[in-house]
């Protein structure tokens, strides 16, 4: 029976100070719901940040790093090694080598028998130049196999106009990013004429548009077949410069790149290795938001803190009739727990609402319009995670703000404070 009535006196002393109740609960409702609405929208940020930095960049890279050797010389092979002689050999000239992968169809089939693998895009790359009229420009040039590239990067997603697997059946095709083409004035059926380092030249027909929200990619590189490439740097089809890979696990990048590395002899690299700037900007942004939300509840936690300890002076003789009456330290514990939680709880549901609305809210405001933009809104994530840990630590902070005042009105000397 004891509790119903330390609830019922808790609650009365709620009503009795409505004010002092309402500023607390706003104080939780105002932190919890910031923290709520700073993390959701930072978290969708990143993510569209890491989708932007994915869509270009694949989860495993093998390619062929070269390296300029000084180390011997032509000279010291000839004279010798000997003590009593210096061999000096000034501006050497790098020895030619070939920067494609050497059996590249057996290193591609054996990818392909991996269970983690899902995609193995073989690619070609060179720098070409592009004229059409009078504009010439230095571009890009990706030879891929389609479909590969298509599984491997979701190309057919970002086509604006034209159909990436027309590559296969046009003859020359050649896609195009949307900066590049509005510079070119192209269009679909257009022809372009690119011209390699060696003097080569290949008419390409405009297939397709695509855009993927980064500059580099929608105004300095093409998509070509992998035959067409070849054709153009007048290489067979097993000249391979570069290999990427997309896995069903991208968390097993960094193992599996070593593997593959030891396993072919080439260098490899993981997406995350890649893009460390990016994820270490990501890391950032999601220490700024929990240290600043959790500053907002503390504040908040300070507040009950203060208004707690008000009470417990204005109710010393209450406390002192409570305690002659029989009730005990518990008891008295529990009642200005029990306000104290209530506060808690009652401005934490309120605190999870007002984020969610001002959360939902700035999901649909409209993204600020910029060319190489694909974003259309502006990016808001809601995962309950969020949700949960706001409340969690919303009680906490408000259990630990009411927990020392309660206490202390506990330890209260009833005959002292009648007598006073």
């Amino acid at each position: 029976m004891r509790l119903p009535v330390n609830l019922r006196i808790a609650a009365v002393q709620l009503l009795a100070r409505r004010r002092q109740t309402m500023v607390a609960m706003l104080g939780v409702t105002f932190g919890i719901a910031m923290f709520i609405f700073m993390i959701s929208f930072m978290t969708g940020v990143n993510q569209v940040l890491e989708n932007i930095m994915l869509s270009v960049t694949p989860d495993i890279h093998i390619y062929n790093d070269l390296k300029s050797d000084y180390s011997s010389s032509i000279a010291a092979q000839y004279y010798g090694r000997t003590s009593d002689k210096w061999i000096i050999v000034h501006h050497p000239r790098p020895r030619q080598t070939n920067v494609n992968l050497k059996n590249s169809p057996g290193i591609i089939a054996g990818l392909h028998r991996s269970s983690d693998v899902i995609s193995v895009s073989p690619l070609v790359s060179v720098q070409v130049l592009f004229n059409y009229g009078s504009a010439q420009l230095a571009i890009i040039a990706d030879g891929v196999d389609i479909r590969e590239e298509d599984r491997l990067f979701g190309l057919s997603d970002k086509m604006i106009s034209g159909n990436a697997l027309d590559l296969l059946t046009m003859h020359n095709g050649i896609l195009l990013g949307s900066k590049l083409a509005n510079k070119l004035n192209l269009t679909i059926g257009d022809m372009v004429t690119a011209t390699a380092s060696s003097g080569a030249q290949m008419h390409f027909r405009v297939a397709g548009i695509y855009q993927f929200g980064l500059a580099p990619v929608d105004e300095g590189k093409v998509y070509v077949n992998l035959s067409g490439i070849q054709q153009l740097i007048g290489k067979n089809r097993d000249y391979i410069t570069d290999i990427r890979i997309k896995l069903k696990d991208r968390e097993k990048a960094k193992a599996l790149a070593s593997a593959f590395s030891r396993q072919y002899g080439y260098r490899s690299d993981d997406w995350a290795t890649v893009n460390a700037p990016i994820k270490a900007g990501n890391l950032i942004r999601n220490t700024l938001t929990y240290v600043v939300s959790f500053t907002m509840l503390l504040v908040a936690g300070f507040g009950i803190y203060n208004i707690m300890n008000m009470v417990i002076l204005n109710k010393m003789k209450d406390i002192a009739i409570l305690k002659a009456q029989g009730f005990d330290k518990k008891d008295i514990t529990n009642i200005f727990l029990s306000q104290s939680l209530a506060i808690g709880i009652v401005g934490g549901l309120l605190g999870l609402i007002l984020g969610f609305v001002l959360s939902y809210g700035l999901s649909k405001l409209p993204f600020p319009h910029d060319d190489y933009m694909v974003i259309k809104l502006y990016p808001v994530s809601f995962e309950s995670k969020h949700y949960f840990f706001g409340a969690a630590f919303g009680l906490v902070t408000t259990f630990l703000a009411g927990w020392t005042p309660a206490r202390k009105a506990s330890k209260v000397d009833p005959v002292a404070i009648l007598r006073a």
